[in-house]
């Protein structure tokens, strides 16, 4: 994925409303896409979690590649590969911007909620596949949620 196929899917992936009934909603897509996958799954916005789950196979340490790639992407308001994938485009890391790396991360997975006139409200991230998929399972969960609420369910 370039940083120009992350912008344009950002771009796709904007919503009408989110709220904690679509928060539920998104979680429990999550957890159907992830059909037994080894991961976290993290919703939440700068001070609230709104969903989470340890599915089989996760590890502790899921939880805390959740929290670190779900802070980079509220922080950059982005998503957190498309961070990563800026950052390694002109061989910078986080620590550039005096971020630390036991609560940033700049790997896939996290993925900005953006609601149309209110820009990003809250962050979706998954953490157990290599970070591509992290990112991909999140992007469509994100593209159900889109497609659930267009047709009225």
């Amino acid at each position: 994925m370039t940083i120009e196929d992350l912008q344009s899917e950002a771009e796709s992936l904007i919503l009408d409303r989110f709220d904690e009934s679509q928060a539920l909603a998104l979680g429990r897509i999550l957890v159907d896409l992830a059909q037994g996958l080894p991961v976290v799954i993290n919703i939440r916005t700068a001070n609230r979690t709104l969903f989470h789950a340890a599915l089989p196979g996760s590890a502790p340490l899921n939880d805390l590649w959740v929290r670190r790639k779900s802070n980079t992407a509220l922080l950059f308001q982005e998503a957190s590969l498309l961070v990563g994938k800026r950052n390694q485009s002109k061989g910078e890391a986080l620590a550039r911007h005096g971020l630390d790396p036991a609560h940033y991360a700049d790997n896939g997975g996290a993925v900005p909620i953006v609601v149309r006139g209110a820009g990003v409200v809250a962050v979706a991230t998954v953490s157990g596949l290599p970070q591509v998929e992290d990112h991909r399972l999140v992007v469509q969960g994100l593209r159900a949620l889109i497609a659930a609420a267009a047709s009225g369910e």
